[in-house]
């Protein structure tokens, strides 16, 4: 009986855990300082600022610092406006959905103020769109079956062989996949792949080693919650989320730098945080021994005599 209402909490449990860190998610998606910036002659300027509200923050500037914000993507999105004209401006390394929101809230204020609006930004494919997450997932993904199969195989002592030849594979696979659904890979995404390919297996392997099996508790759960953060725009995300999750995971920094990167744009943390994951991740593999065996796999010689199956102490011996 006990054991029935343990693993029944167990489940229950584990079910509120995951749907909190992901279904709870998207559940409390609200836009709040999202940033935008206008470029408007003075008395629409202000007109604009009056409509400023908690779900954006709306910056009139100069029509050089406008562009400026968003080639730096400081804003998800540009509203110029002329003299009977009105044009939205997007950044496709900006998230999508930053960029969606932008392009709502933009169209709306420039309506308000009874005008035409044309949308310039570069076409962006779905397979472009999905390529930064779907590749960050895809490559954890690499990393941790080769991992578990290596312990389940008992593969001894060439761990980092292992890891780092399934980082290379798996980062070529993702690479070939990426260039078949259409989406154009320069020479730094590619680089960006293998980097945080490697990251991912040297940090993965490290577990593995001092944790065996059971760190697929703590990789599994990273896979399923971390995704679902890192898709998001930060400004829509509920605070609680954005800091306890979207602030330091992995995956945000592999997204968000490969989808700059796929627009010919420039990164800088996104390359020292997988060197920091691959330097820990290298320290774990080299330290210390191996995880030792669950006890059920354990084998105990109790030193039974195969020639009458009696312990070889009981044994009786005549001269």
């Amino acid at each position: 009986m006990r054991t029935a209402l343990v693993t029944a909490v167990a489940g229950a449990a584990v079910a509120f855990l995951l749907g909190l860190l992901t279904f709870g998610v998207q559940a409390t998606v609200h836009p709040h300082d999202v940033p935008l910036a206008v470029v408007a002659p003075q008395p629409i300027a202000q007109r604009v600022q009056a409509a400023d509200s908690p779900e954006v923050d709306l910056r009139v500037v100069g029509a050089d610092e406008a562009r400026t914000l968003l080639a730096d993507k400081e804003v998800y999105g540009v509203l110029e406006i002329t003299p009977g004209q009105a044009t939205v401006r997007l950044n496709p390394a900006v998230n999508p959905s930053g960029t969606q929101v932008a392009q709502q809230v933009l169209t709306g204020v420039a309506q308000g103020a009874g005008l035409p609006v044309k949308v310039e930004a570069p076409a962006v494919s779905a397979a472009e769109r999905t390529a930064p997450l779907a590749a960050s997932a895809l490559l954890w993904i690499g990393g941790m079956i080769a991992g578990v199969l290596f312990v389940v195989l008992k593969g001894g002592r060439f761990r980092l062989v292992s890891s780092l030849a399934a980082a290379v594979l798996t980062a070529g696979s993702v690479s070939g996949l990426l260039t078949w659904w259409g989406v154009g890979l320069n020479g730094a995404a590619v680089a960006f792949l293998f980097a945080v390919a490697g990251a991912f297996a040297l940090l993965q392997a490290g577990l593995f080693k001092h944790l065996g099996i059971r760190a697929m508790g703590v990789l599994g759960v990273l896979y399923l919650t971390a995704p679902a953060v890192a898709g998001q725009v930060p400004e829509l995300l509920n605070p609680v989320y954005r800091a306890v999750l979207w602030s330091w995971t992995p995956f945000r920094f592999s997204t968000e730098g490969l989808r700059t990167l796929l627009y010919d744009g420039s990164i800088g943390t996104g390359w020292w945080v997988f060197a920091g994951i691959a330097v820990a991740g290298l320290v774990l593999a080299l330290a210390g021994d191996e995880a030792q065996p669950d006890r059920a796999d354990r084998v105990v010689d109790v030193g039974v005599d195969e020639a009458d199956g009696l312990p070889r102490a009981e044994r009786q011996h005549t001269a």
